[in-house]
């Protein structure tokens, strides 16, 4: 697996409000989005993409349903990491599974674009092998 950068970090917030208080009003992040919903910016020094991510989305994401399975550790935190292309998002997932990470879902392609397989790590820690086209530009420079 060739990871490129880190495509997006993410806070798994349970209480979005109080989130949004600390992470919009206290430390003043540029953050944006709608109502309970997602809210992120791409305009963070250091930072491609950083959001906060509600648990139910969260969900929604992993299992198609809001609620978070009661037998899985609840996640703090989502980092993906990109690949050269959606191709390379379905090898990385099945090397995974060869080394014996069991995935949440297979390779997918989001609504969005963004193509990205994730797993759940014990520590709660969701982890996803992403090609988002976005965040290639035109001249194929992956910005190392």
């Amino acid at each position: 697996m060739d990871v490129l950068f880190i495509t997006s970090v993410a806070a798994v917030v349970a209480d979005p409000p109080l989130s949004r208080k600390l992470f919009i009003e206290a430390l003043g992040l540029p953050l944006e989005g709608e109502g309970e919903g997602y809210y992120s910016s791409g305009n963070i020094p250091g930072s491609r993409h950083f959001g906060l991510w509600p648990l139910s989305q969260a969900a929604e994401a992993c299992f198609g349903t809001a609620e978070w399975p009661g037998d899985r550790v609840v996640p703090q935190a989502s980092i993906e990491f990109e690949v050269a292309d959606a191709d390379a998002v379905t090898a990385a997932g099945a090397e995974l599974q060869r080394a014996g990470f069991e995935l949440l879902h297979p390779a997918r392609t989001e609504p969005w674009g963004q193509t990205v397989a994730r797993l759940l790590t014990t520590d709660g820690l969701i982890v996803g092998i992403s090609y988002a086209p976005a965040l290639h530009d035109a001249r194929g420079d992956d910005q190392r």
